[in-house]
């Protein structure tokens, strides 16, 4: 049974948030990184597998697999959040279940629980190939906080 939040969509007062907001980041951009989804409490995020984003053995790297991750679930996050703050990741834990192998990563970040000040996401990311089955290559935890939009 599919989860219903796996394809509600967010406010497009929401997704227009987010998607600014990831918009203005360097690294997704410079990793070729795409958002896939903005729903309440749950984004996802598509990287390319390509070969400035691998490692010796032509995995995706942890580092590239570890911030899609840390994005995704940022964001799903700021999904539940009023238009005045913000989130900044505390601290998160990833475990790398299986090379990071396929046409391209899917990061999943679902919102498990949200504070007034904290809130805890659970990180999925699979490799996902054209012609075969989604394999989950990695997954977490993160805890986020919430501040205040700053000015400028």
């Amino acid at each position: 049974m599919e989860d219903r939040t796996e394809r509600e969509a967010a406010s497009p007062a929401v997704r227009e948030r987010v998607q600014d907001s990831f918009g203005r980041q360097g690294l997704m951009s410079h990793l070729g990184a795409r958002l896939a989804h903005i729903g309440p409490g749950r984004v996802h995020i598509v990287l390319p597998a390509r070969p400035e984003v691998t490692q010796q053995h032509g995995y995706v790297h942890a580092g590239a697999t570890s911030a899609i991750a840390d994005s995704a679930g940022g964001y799903a996050a700021l999904t539940l959040f009023d238009e005045e703050s913000e989130v900044l990741t505390v601290e998160y834990k990833i475990n790398l279940l299986a090379p990071a192998a396929g046409d391209h990563l899917e990061a999943i970040g679902s919102v498990l629980r949200s504070g007034r000040t904290l809130t805890v996401c659970q990180l999925e990311v699979y490799g996902v190939r054209a012609d075969g089955p989604r394999k989950l290559v990695a997954n977490g935890q993160q805890t986020l906080i919430r501040v205040n939009r700053t000015a400028g």
